[in-house]
């Protein structure tokens, strides 16, 4: 149950994308002064070194946040991404990756809460050194962040940000992220939910993507970066995609102009694209999700 650790794939093009639209899509919700209270439902251990075997192995970070980190004439959409990371490496050298609570530790008022849960016994304790901020500001729990929705929503402010990235180690951790999703927008029908989902297993990664179509919302935004084509054994992660539910006005415009640089950059070969859709009518988000081809105009 617990092979899976996300140090194996920091910082890589996944992360890149992931946290990309994590950091823009939390500081649009932050131009309102309104309380935001954000759950991380996988954190993970919060701050990776890449100089650690567990990372070091898979040495997936070059080909991510390691092209990023020299890169010149970039978007100033990319700038508060880059801005946290290079907050924790003040030497000027790229020598550690924050996770996701770390980089939402570093953006919240005063005013926003954090709540981050983390089963794997090997991170739960780096993760709650990591934080370690005000009891009642910031708490990570070694709990299924899946269940602790249920308690947590609606947030008492009514502005909430969700992140949902499990590893997709088990087969039936798609339907859990479905039956999370249902009963959290059944629960908080306004929220902001940031879904992560791997490019990996044709079968299940449709599946995913079909339920996620059926679910009651009102707008559905759907980034996509496939970084290279499929191995000869049709396996590895070729890409991911981050599926927004009620984004933040904005997003949309933010991550269209990010993905370009994106795909020049972290594209391994001539298979690499991207592509960012807004969608608010059903048959607007399947064709956004891919489940449909567009109409001709």
């Amino acid at each position: 149950m617990f092979a899976y650790r996300h140090a194996f794939h920091a910082g890589n093009h996944a992360d890149v994308l992931k946290h990309l639209t994590l950091v823009t899509a939390l500081s649009l919700l932050q131009k309102k002064e309104t309380p935001v209270w954000v759950v991380d439902t996988h954190a993970g251990a919060g701050m990776y070194s890449l100089k650690s075997p567990l990372v070091r192995d898979k040495a997936e970070w070059p080909t991510g946040i390691g092209r990023l980190w020299q890169a010149k004439g970039l978007p100033q959409e990319f700038q508060p991404y880059l801005d946290l990371v290079k907050a924790v490496n003040r030497s000027g050298k790229l020598i550690q990756y924050p996770g996701s609570p770390v980089l939402i530790q570093a953006m919240l008022r005063p005013e926003d809460r954090l709540r981050a849960f983390e089963l794997h016994p090997s991170d739960i304790g780096p993760l709650q050194r990591c934080l370690g901020g005000a009891p009642r500001q910031i708490k990570a729990e070694k709990k299924d962040g899946f269940s602790q929705l249920k308690a947590l929503l609606p947030p008492p402010s009514r502005r909430g940000l969700i992140l949902m990235d499990p590893s997709y180690e088990m087969r039936n951790d798609y339907q859990h992220v479905m039956v999370s999703l249902r009963d959290a927008l059944a629960r908080f029908a306004t929220g902001v939910y940031l879904l992560w989902y791997p490019k990996i297993g044709r079968y299940h990664v449709e599946r995913l993507l079909r339920q996620v179509a059926g679910l009651p919302m009102q707008q559905l935004l759907h980034a996509s970066l496939t970084v290279r084509g499929p191995l000869k054994d049709g396996l590895g992660l070729t890409g991911s995609g981050m599926i927004v539910i009620n984004p933040p006005y904005g997003l949309d415009n933010a991550l269209a102009t990010l993905m370009p640089s994106l795909v020049r950059l972290l594209g391994q070969d001539t298979r690499a694209r991207g592509s960012v859709q807004l969608a608010q009518s059903p048959e607007e988000i399947k064709t956004a999700l891919g489940l449909v081809r567009p109409s001709a105009a």
